[in-house]
């Protein structure tokens, strides 16, 4: 009798009304929201907040300084000695080396390399170099008859191949240096696979390294072939612009620093060696060759009337891999390197604070964490604990001022798209602060190289050898559930406050859910072909 009674009483426990748990737990539940979560929550508020300040006014820096640049300063060709090269007179045009890194990268082999054949330079003082890491072997044979052909036109060019891909592109750039005839030049040019220069590139850029020692690098704007081709390609236009218009025209202009794009420039090769030359340590091996020359002085100047054509990624999966790069690198790099650019002796107590405040600590981390933190988990669950008040100005005001000067400064032809910018840059926030930790603690993923793919021009570029394939690949569109779980967390806090909350966030939750489902079944950017 004794256990039945004992029975019916658990069950009676467990089984009983709602309002009897709800009692129960509810004042459990006050507790721990009054006294961890509320708390919790208004900290990472105020830390965000605090970065806000800080990116609002570096980017009042950022936009003094291209202001400056544009208004008072005079263009590159007056601030350095320009002039151009006498062509009456062969002796004084320097020996150039163009390097073109290639992987697999059948689709844009031919334009590259055509066009760095169809520089305007002295035939006897230009060497054109294919370093070629593929290892397929019917890509290998293509680009290498294609350099035999160019050659067979008078082209002084050379195909370069390793055994292995250590290293990677810093350590396919770093052998090509080694070679005996590279050795006889004294610049070098660097164009990505998909990046097509103008031929008067080296008459523009070389007056520049010839008249002035103390310049290490000269660096073209990137100018997009395919920016029109989708939304993905759009919103990463706008990105990039901002970053040419404003940060590298300011960093050239006032600081004669900023980070070597990895592609469109040109170097003196003197300078690479004398900073230790090509390290393959991080993802990012041009902003760290561009972070230890500047260490020894070296001078930076960017031309952004010099335009090279490339091309952006126009899949989702090429641009999540491109930009886990761009951000775990300097995340890792900053990691590496902060201590040794405090100590430096070289250069002034305020470039340093540039290198470590300005260019690492705030752009590469800050300025890739905030979004993500603020506007995808704290802005969030502020509409499920309305104890903790944002501010206005932190939440709505800065941003948009930010977002409409940048988009009209830098690329005015999509300020129509300024809203959906935003929501686009905190919906990839989310893969560059999970990037940006694993370069920080060097995590496992730390080092991972993919070589961001590129479709060119499939009609003009691909030979019947190269297209022909046994069955046509299918075109599938991949489900990312990271993304997804994203956008059921922002519904939900969405809803709530849709129907508990005061402040209306749920006007911008649910876009940014919008925002987070479409990449999460895959319809941003054009489809991945899959065999």
């Amino acid at each position: 009798m004794d256990q039945v009674s004992a029975k019916n009483v658990i069950i009676e426990w467990l089984l009983g009304s709602t309002s009897d748990i709800a009692e129960k737990i509810m004042p459990i539940w006050e507790i721990i929201r009054a006294s961890f979560i509320v708390p919790v929550l208004r900290f990472g508020l105020y830390i965000c907040l605090a970065m806000s300040f800080f990116l609002f006014v570096e980017w009042l820096h950022m936009m003094f300084l291209a202001t400056l640049a544009k208004l008072f300063r005079k263009k590159p060709e007056q601030r350095y000695k320009w002039e151009p090269l006498r062509d009456d007179l062969e002796t004084n045009f320097p020996m150039v080396l163009v390097q073109i890194p290639l992987f697999n990268e059948i689709e844009v082999y031919k334009i590259s390399i055509g066009a760095a054949c169809s520089l305007s330079w002295p035939a006897d003082r230009l060497v054109i170099q294919v370093l070629d890491d593929s290892n397929e072997i019917v890509i290998k044979d293509l680009i290498e008859k294609e350099c035999r052909k160019w050659e067979g036109e008078g082209i002084n060019i050379r195909y370069q191949i390793r055994e292995t891909r250590v290293g990677y592109k810093a350590g396919a750039l770093k052998k090509g240096l080694e070679h005996d005839y590279a050795k006889e030049c004294e610049y070098v040019a660097i164009f990505d696979a998909d990046f097509c220069p103008e031929p008067e590139f080296l008459h523009r850029a070389i007056p520049f390294l010839v008249h002035n020692s103390e310049i290490a690098l000269v660096q073209a704007r990137w100018k997009f072939v395919n920016a029109d081709e989708c939304f993905l390609t759009r919103m990463q236009e706008m990105s990039l612009d901002y970053q040419f218009t404003v940060e590298e025209e300011g960093g050239s202009s006032v600081h004669a620093f900023f980070g070597f794009n990895g592609s469109g420039g040109i170097w003196r090769i003197g300078a690479i060696n004398g900073a230790g030359g090509w390290k393959d340590r991080t993802t990012v091996e041009d902003m760290d060759l561009s972070v230890r020359a500047g260490l020894k002085g070296s001078k930076f100047v960017y031309i952004g009337d010099l335009h090279v054509k490339s091309e952006l990624p126009s899949t989702f999966k090429a641009y999540r891999s491109q930009q886990h790069r761009w951000s775990c690198g300097p995340a890792n790099l900053f990691r590496k390197m902060v201590v040794e650019i405090a100590k430096n002796k070289e250069v002034s107590i305020w470039m340093k604070v540039y290198m470590i405040y300005n260019f690492f600590f705030i752009r590469k981390i800050i300025g890739t964490m905030f979004a993500f933190f603020f506007y995808c988990v704290v802005l969030p669950l502020t509409s499920l604990f309305p104890e903790v008040d944002i501010p206005k100005w932190g939440a709505i005001l800065v941003t948009f001022i930010i977002t409409t000067i940048n988009t009209g400064v830098s690329t005015p032809r999509s300020l129509h798209l300024a809203i959906p910018w935003v929501l686009f840059e905190n919906l990839m926030s989310f893969h560059r602060t999970k990037a940006v930790f694993i370069g920080m603690f060097e995590a496992k993923r730390a080092n991972e190289w993919v070589v961001t793919e590129k479709h060119g021009d499939g009609l003009k570029n691909k030979t019947s050898a190269e297209s022909s394939t046994p069955n046509e690949p299918s075109r599938l569109r991949t489900i990312l559930l990271q993304e997804l779980g994203m956008a059921v967390f922002l519904y939900a806090c969405g809803f709530y406050g849709y129907f508990y909350g005061k402040d209306r966030y749920y006007l911008y939750l649910f876009p940014q859910a919008i925002f987070f489902s479409i990449a999460g079944f895959g319809y941003f950017g054009t489809l991945v072909p899959t065999s």
